[in-house]
């Protein structure tokens, strides 16, 4: 057989390139030939999955979450940059600090990419640390965020209570040249009882009454953007149009990233797109499909959210609509039959039920085993 093997990580564990590096060595002891596609559903490991794919890396030090330096990068390739969130934004880059925490490092990348002399800019959102409505990130390309005495309010989204006004004329020009896409599933408001401070805020250490000042403080920012007239493409920013309404922070996927989905759709002009359709065409999924026999994909848990936009879901509708049938590895799997079905698995391969204490632990020789049992499956 000629196997594609794509799964995303087993998180905590493997990254998706160590775990597709698992199933194709047994694969391959099995008499098969593999070849690895790592994924990732432009969340974390995304700018992993371009690299694999043969991005070029290109190292970053930009501002943390609090503002202390941090190593990040970006991946290149053929005048598309690929940034993640995560690397320069993350939740586990600093201490939670829920009202101070910035989303400026992930603006410095997209810098980056810009003196890099890139003309699409993929943007990977996913595991935040900041709900600052991309006001730092939005700084960070020559915005200011200004207080009633005209002076830049500090960083976070807490300070965003103070915003009187919003200086976008600074803003980097070569913005306007560039395709700017979201990767991301989240469709989330900007504010609201589903909104960014709401829904994920206490993920990022915010108590009930830090929420509510979050969500009152994005309320203000929507309103200080909107007053620019900046809710529309960079490429009309210059023009004299009236102000837009309803409200950008009001669509879907403005709440990502604490609210950098926002910062993104209103000021940018960037377009959402679901993260595994970005990431699939990064790596190059349909090339890499033509001729497989079988795909192989998965990651550490196969559950209710693996069927609302997840990488193994997206690998699988993929490989059915070419007809190639698809098998799914997992450390556990919480699916029953029919939903696994409906997600168009033929197959899986749960390694909690080879050994429920090593599918934590070492994973890999077990997803080696898995690779060495592999055939083909009946469709469905």
């Amino acid at each position: 057989m000629r196997v594609l093997v794509a799964p995303d990580k087993f998180k905590g564990t493997l990254t998706a390139a160590e775990a597709a590096a698992h199933v194709a060595a047994g694969l391959r002891e099995a008499g098969h030939r593999a070849v690895e596609l790592p994924i990732a559903d432009g969340g974390e490991g995304t700018l992993e999955a371009a690299l694999a794919a043969g991005f070029r890396r290109l190292p970053v030090t930009v501002s943390g979450p609090t503002g202390k330096p941090v190593d990040a990068a970006i991946g290149l390739r053929d005048g598309t940059a690929v940034v993640e969130l995560a690397l320069a934004s993350g939740l586990t880059l600093a201490p939670r600090d829920p009202l101070g925490a910035s989303s400026r490092g992930t603006g410095e990348l997209i810098r980056a990419a810009l003196d890099a002399g890139a003309r699409r800019i993929v943007l990977g959102l996913g595991g935040s640390a900041s709900t600052d409505g991309g006001a730092g990130l939005l700084s960070a390309l020559g915005a200011r965020i200004l207080d009633g005495a005209g002076r830049e309010v500090p960083a976070g989204g807490g300070a965003l209570a103070w915003a009187e006004s919003a200086d976008l004329g600074g803003l980097d020009p070569r913005l306007a040249d560039v395709e700017m896409v979201l990767a991301c599933d989240v469709d989330n408001p900007l504010l609201g009882p589903d909104g960014a401070a709401e829904v994920y805020g206490p993920q990022k250490g915010a108590d009930p009454e830090a929420v509510a000042l979050l969500d009152a403080a994005l309320e203000r920012f929507a309103v200080v953007i909107a007053r620019t007239g900046a809710e529309r493409s960079l490429s009309e920013r210059f023009a004299p149009v009236p102000l837009i309404s309803p409200s950008v922070s009001a669509a879907p996927g403005a709440g990502a990233a604490g609210g950098v989905g926002f910062a993104a759709l209103a000021v940018l002009g960037a377009r959402r797109r679901a993260g595994i359709e970005v990431v699939l065409e990064l790596v190059g999924f349909a090339e890499a499909l033509d001729g497989a026999d079988l795909v192989v994909t998965g990651e550490g848990a196969l559950d209710r959210q693996t069927l609302h936009g997840k990488g193994p879901a997206g690998v699988a509708a993929a490989a059915r609509a070419a007809g190639v049938p698809v098998v799914a590895v997992c450390g556990r799997c919480d699916l029953d039959p029919a939903g696994l079905a409906g997600a168009g698995f033929a197959r899986v391969d749960a390694l909690a039920d080879l050994d429920p204490v090593r599918c934590t632990t070492d994973p890999g020789p077990l997803l080696r085993q898995v690779g060495r049992g592999l055939g083909i499956p009946e469709a469905g």
